[in-house]
């Protein structure tokens, strides 16, 4: 029989290969190893589906070598980790009861139903029992079973038993269950001693999976923590472990190697070391106050973002944090997110809810007089404090907050103006966040799904704009399709930060559903009532959201225009702190946040004060300094120029901030 191999695009030679030839045996072929480049082969694409390397082929199939150092060898390598790592603690913990254990981005997880919570001290102990299980190059083999058989071979795992009964349902799509119960045919993955052939461990599970266990060539257990059974409170909470597993060492001690460093760069924790902001506990999980510190870089940024907004012709409204039910009834948010707000409370017979969300009060700008094409578009802006009552165990920082503010702006157009209109909106958005030192993007485009609202036509010319206006700002792009709102479909924007990392920042989004829920017109140029177009827009998501990523990109080293304190005097000693006095004074004189150091500390211990504040420069004076009417320049890298002129120095300090330079 013949089959194909692809190992490119194009035209692909056939060949022969014997009845009952399996992937594994057909890609041992020294030229096909060759022409992988001697990477290692985990899986294969039989005809499109992945399969693993015993699978038998048939005349006439397409095979594709699955890489282990791609997206998808990882996969496939991390859910052979997940089942090395409940074998090692159900070999340690025998009456632990298991969940599920998918891939994950960098790494794998595994639930378990066990009488404690695990310790530390408990993971060094299942992955020590990992390591035994990969060096005995267990085998990985898939066997398929009816729903009876794998009942009653799966008896004691009551968690198995409910996900047997979900095959074929919506609930088994989520993630993690559709690794085991995915597709129609149910397969349980055998765990077996490589020379004797014992069944060691089994799961349900549709795989693939790696040869053997010998193929797993780096992991590490991280941590631990609780989860309940498919996300759902209303269910048991169980112990999740978390690991990582790589193709090399190499790639794991690099890997390893980011976590630290995004440890050190954690906002939560610059937060504290700059004294920038905090979440006192008497306030409320989720609820920042910000220190004077983070106050001044929160409002540089905000009067920066405000002078874009007005050069790009937005008008700046203010509307109040609580509103009457009846808004958020007529919006659609008490039908949608009710789980997501604040509770009520009742005011003189009324119920009133802090707002999760601006875009209503600005509809009802929008709405109080009659408007006329001559007026659109239409731009509002507001920096809008909003509330969502996030579960305590999403909420982090100020990347996940409860009380946040948006820079959030609704633009009303005509259906004539909507695809120039979401263009120059993109990028306005880009090139605001190149100004914030953020450079490196990309964006999904999410279209309709199954279920929307409103007319196909109006989705179809929403899409094609929102897609225009990507491929003329030249950002790359994935579509997502069906990902879309059930009222809109819309670009999220994704920027990389100094690391690697990417965050998901701005939204554009073409509202089908709010010009009709709240029956918003215009007057055309023929005199008829038409329908304005809406879209939503958040630039940075939320500032404390921004703030947290900025803080993380930077590692607390804000550039010159963003530090809170720019310049700092040093004396060398306490006699030359009024000269110093005088130099700042200058700097104050031309706008910028200066301070002299005047504590008791020595002049070393005030430099490495500084160092440890992250302030972009430091002005020294001593006796031949003051004589010069000059400061010894020291930057915040440690270089240094001695008896730099005051005015030469002021000078490059002022240009510097003025023209954002990122340093």
């Amino acid at each position: 029989m013949s089959v194909v191999v692809r190992l490119s695009a194009g035209p692909q030679p056939e060949r022969s290969v014997a009845a009952g030839t399996t992937a594994g045996q057909l890609l041992a072929d020294p030229e096909l190893a060759q022409a992988v480049g001697g990477t290692p082969v985990v899986a294969v694409r039989v005809n499109g589906g992945a399969r693993d390397l015993a699978h038998v082929l048939g005349d006439g199939d397409v095979v594709e070598p699955i890489l282990i150092d791609s997206a998808e060898g990882r996969a496939i390598m991390r859910h052979s980790c997940a089942h090395v790592l409940a074998q090692a603690v159900q070999d340690l913990f025998p009456d632990a009861k298991l969940g599920i254990g998918p891939p994950i981005e960098n790494g794998f997880y595994y639930d378990f139903d066990v009488a404690q919570p695990f310790h530390p001290e408990d993971l060094e102990r299942i992955e020590k029992r990992m390591r035994e299980i990969v060096k005995a190059g267990q085998r990985f083999v898939r066997r398929a079973v009816s729903d009876d058989a794998a009942k009653a071979e799966l008896a004691g795992e009551p968690y198995k038993l409910e996900l047997i009964d979900l095959k074929g349902s919506a609930a088994a799509d989520t993630e993690g269950a559709s690794a085991e119960v995915g597709g129609d045919e149910l397969t349980i993955y055998d765990n077996v001693d490589a020379g004797s052939g014992e069944l060691r461990w089994k799961d349900l599970c549709r795989g693939p999976h790696l040869p053997t266990t010998r193929n797993i060539l780096a992991f590490k257990l991280m941590r631990s923590a609780a989860a309940y059974w498919r996300g759902s409170e209303a269910n048991p909470q169980l112990q999740r472990i978390y690991g990582t597993g790589w193709e090399s060492k190499d790639a794991l001690r690099a890997h390893l190697d980011h976590l630290a460093e995004a440890e050190k760069r954690d906002h939560r924790r610059l937060g504290t070391e700059l004294d920038l902001f905090s979440f006192p506990e008497e306030i409320g999980s989720g609820l920042a106050v910000w220190h004077p510190r983070g106050g001044v870089i929160r409002r540089v940024m905000e009067e920066y973002s405000r002078q874009r907004h007005e050069q790009a012709g937005y008008e700046f409204v203010y509307t109040p944090h609580i509103t009457k039910e009846g808004l958020f009834q007529t919006s659609g948010h008490l039908a949608w997110y009710a789980e997501g707000m604040y509770p009520p409370m009742e005011m003189e017979g009324a119920r009133y809810y802090p707002k999760p969300m601006n875009c209503p009060m600005h509809i009802l700008i929008y709405r109080s007089r009659g408007r006329s094409y001559r007026e659109l578009p239409l731009r509002l802006f507001e920096f809008g404090t909003v509330y969502r009552f996030e579960k305590s165990g999403v909420v982090h920082g100020l990347t996940r907050a409860r009380g946040f503010t948006q820079d959030d702006s609704h633009i009303f157009c005509t259906p004539d103006q909507l695809q120039d209109e979401l263009a120059s909106l993109l990028q306005f958005v880009l090139d605001l966040l190149g100004d914030y030192g953020l450079t490196e993007f990309t964006a999904e485009l999410s279209t309709r799904p199954d279920k929307f609202v409103g007319d196909v036509a109006d989705w179809d010319k929403a899409e094609a704009a929102l897609e225009a206006a990507l491929k003329k700002a030249g950002v790359e792009y994935v579509i997502a399709e069906g990902e879309g709102a059930f009222y809109a479909p819309k670009i999220d924007v994704h920027v990389k930060d100094a690391i690697g990392r990417k965050w998901q920042l701005s939204t554009l989004q073409v509202d089908l559903q709010m010009p009709d829920r709240f029956g918003l017109d215009f007057q055309a140029a023929d005199g008829t009532r038409q329908k304005p177009y809406m879209l939503h827009r958040a630039l940075f998501g939320s500032e404390e959201r921004f703030f947290g990523i900025l803080l993380e990109h930077y590692a607390g080293a804000f550039p010159p225009w963003l530090a809170p304190v720019q310049a700092v005097g040093i004396p060398i000693a306490d006699t030359h702190v009024p000269y110093l006095d005088q130099v700042v004074s200058r700097l104050r004189a031309a706008g910028i946040r200066a301070e002299v150091d005047s504590s008791d500390d020595r002049m070393q211990k005030k430099i490495r004060n500084a160092q440890k504040q992250k302030v972009p420069y430091m002005l020294l004076a001593g006796d031949d300094d003051v004589a010069k009417g000059a400061v010894s320049f020291r930057y915040r890298n440690g270089e240094q120029r001695n008896a730099v002129p005051v005015d030469e120095a002021v000078a490059e300090i002022v240009k510097a901030v003025a023209d954002r330079i990122q340093v």
